[in-house]
């Protein structure tokens, strides 16, 4: 069976004589998929320039071992903090870090504890006059989700850590 078709095949050959095909061009519309490691250092960077400034000095006590209580807290709190009654769930140790990176841990520490509804955590910045010594009270007295912290007891670190009591919002916590 012969097809009229082909007759038509040099009168289309001729029409399409003069045109170019199209280069496929590599133009994909959805935006890339960045990497879950990238996402979540940009997300602690976030939290931690939006939380901690280095100017804002708030009001620290000069003698004794270093505590802080948010005014909305019940002042109890802290004296369990100081007994020890709270045990931390999470560890954060500073020594060797820049202050760069440990604002950006002190942040990821933060977040994980809402995340995973753990009310109390220790951050060891190290002995001596350091600078993270000083600035490690400063920035977690600046952060929302921060209850109080208090000079840990000895099993937990002494004066070279902090134990922090977390505001984990509405969930249900334990002691």
């Amino acid at each position: 069976m012969k097809h009229d078709n082909y007759a038509d095949s040099p009168l289309f050959s001729a029409l399409i004589a003069d045109i170019k095909p199209l280069r496929q061009d590599t133009h994909h519309f959805k935006q890339p998929v960045k990497a879950k490691k990238q996402f979540e250092t940009k997300e602690r960077q976030i939290h931690a320039d939006s939380y901690f400034s280095d100017i804002y000095q708030p009001l620290m006590p000069v003698d004794g071992p270093m505590r802080w209580i948010n005014s909305n807290t019940d002042k109890h709190e802290l004296k369990r903090l100081r007994r020890g009654d709270y045990s931390p769930d999470l560890l954060l140790d500073l020594h060797g870090m820049r202050q760069a990176e440990a604002k950006l841990e002190l942040a990821a520490l933060i977040q994980a504890c809402v995340k995973q509804s753990i009310i109390c955590c220790s951050v060891m910045h190290g002995y001596g006059m350091g600078i993270l010594k000083q600035q490690t009270p400063m920035w977690l007295a600046q952060h929302p989700n921060v209850k109080a912290f208090h000079q840990a007891p000895k099993e937990w670190g002494g004066d070279a850590a902090l134990l922090v009591l977390i505001d984990i919002g509405d969930h249900p916590h334990r002691r």
